[in-house]
């Protein structure tokens, strides 16, 4: 009898589970802008233990160290700090928003 119990248990304690991470969840996720550097931005954050700098992001992206690109780029991270995505720690250090 015991072992039947135990095994109700068990969904209750799953179905609480997965209701307490749904409730972390955005409800929609943010569409990207059209620009092929976004998708490439967020596996570069994807893949990172820690936060980025914008020359970090551009040299992963392959981009040169100019300043046009590294401006780009610095707007494109912004961006997606507006969107929610991303989050700016402190001056040009970004995150992945969690």
């Amino acid at each position: 009898m015991r072992e039947a119990e135990t095994h109700l248990e068990h969904p209750a304690i799953t179905r609480k589970t997965i209701t307490g991470l749904a409730d972390r969840l955005p409800a929609v996720a943010p569409e990207l802008p059209e620009h092929p550097d976004y998708p490439r931005i967020l596996a570069v954050f994807n893949h990172a233990t820690g936060p980025l700098r914008t020359k970090d992001v551009c040299e992963a992206l392959g981009h040169e160290l100019l300043p046009k690109n590294v401006e780009g780029t610095r707007a494109k991270l912004k961006r997606l700090v507006k969107l929610g995505i991303l989050t700016e720690a402190d001056t040009d250090n970004f995150t992945r928003k969690q």
